[in-house]
């Protein structure tokens, strides 16, 4: 561990201060901790910012839903809204993590996590994530978990966060907060795609935080549900997931929102299978056809070529879990 100063910010306007002149904020601790003691991470300022007033979650005036950014994982699973109104987030939820880890984590720190990825976290690794320019180690190395969507030459790490992918299927926005005032960004547009500069995780200026996460209204009845598939059943990271969720009037799907996790750099949403979907009467037959799409677009490496066939699968199942079989 290297020396760093600590503060805890009593208010907002404490909190960016710190921020724009370089502290990293903390709250839960769960990921940053672990990092700082791997060396992967070495921040000279950790700003505290756990008494910040960011633990409410509220319907909005359009029928939507915000979640404050420091609301633990726990508690927004929990909450009587989430539960009722997008199950899909709290079943997210629910599948990450230890019990331990789900009280202390919170909405903002879960979003802002960092791959796990074996070679960023090992710091004799060549990983253009930790240090640019140094290589990327996972692309002729052990990659059975890697990504194969939105991969490039410089990275092929997946995001790590279950519930990113429910809201990235629900197109939620991100709100956040800094020295130049008040944001709003569509949360496919929060975390980027690594490109060249896979180093460049989150589309946020200095000083920046997240407030909270928004969730839009959607037309009702919804149906929404979240598969994860993973070498075990208890800690484990997604090798494929799915976050699903359907509106059916008189027999027919008027909207899809679909996403997949454990096969993107990020949180991929899957626009094929929801077109396919939209307008169609729920069947075995739809399913399994627009299953079929979820791979578009994928970029297989020496120990991943399954996942494709396993994205493919785990959307299907999904689907037929939350919209049914005739």
């Amino acid at each position: 561990m290297r020396p760093f100063s600590y503060t805890r910010a009593s208010d907002t306007r404490e909190a960016l201060d710190a921020g724009r002149r370089g502290g990293r904020y903390i709250a839960g601790g769960t990921t940053l901790v672990d990092l700082m003691r791997e060396t992967v991470e070495r921040p000279e300022t950790l700003v505290d910012i756990s008494g910040l007033p960011l633990r409410e979650v509220k319907a909005t005036e359009g029928g939507g839903l915000r979640i404050g950014a420091l609301v633990t994982m726990a508690e927004t699973a929990a909450h009587p809204k989430v539960r009722a109104l997008y199950p899909v987030i709290s079943e997210s939820l629910e599948l990450s993590a230890s019990a331990q880890l789900r009280n202390m984590a919170t909405i903002g720190g879960n979003v802002m996590q960092r791959t796990r990825c074996t070679y960023f976290r090992d710091v004799t690794a060549a990983c253009n994530k930790r240090e640019p320019g140094s290589g990327c180690a996972a692309l002729e190395g052990h990659n059975r978990t890697h990504a194969i969507l939105g991969t490039s030459d410089a990275c092929v790490a997946t995001h790590p966060s279950d519930v990113a992918v429910a809201f990235a299927a629900l197109e939620a926005t991100v709100h956040l907060l800094g020295p130049d005032g008040e944001r709003r960004i569509r949360f496919a547009d929060f975390l980027l795609r690594p490109g060249s500069t896979p180093n460049h995780e989150q589309a946020l200026r200095q000083g920046e935080l997240i407030t909270s996460v928004e969730i839009p209204a959607l037309p009702r009845p919804l149906k929404s549900g979240y598969l994860k598939v993973r070498d075990r059943q208890s800690y484990e990271f997604a090798l494929t997931s799915a976050a699903v969720a359907l509106h059916v009037r008189g027999g027919v799907i008027r909207e899809a929102k679909v996403a997949a996790g454990g096969v993107g750099t990020v949180p991929w949403k899957l626009p094929a299978v929801e077109r396919t979907l939209i307008g169609e009467r729920p069947s075995a037959v739809l399913w399994a056809a627009a299953a079929e799409k979820a791979a578009d677009g994928a970029r297989t490496l020496q120990y991943n070529g399954f996942k494709p066939e396993l994205l493919k699968r785990t959307v299907e199942r999904q689907l037929r879990v939350v919209g049914g079989t005739k």
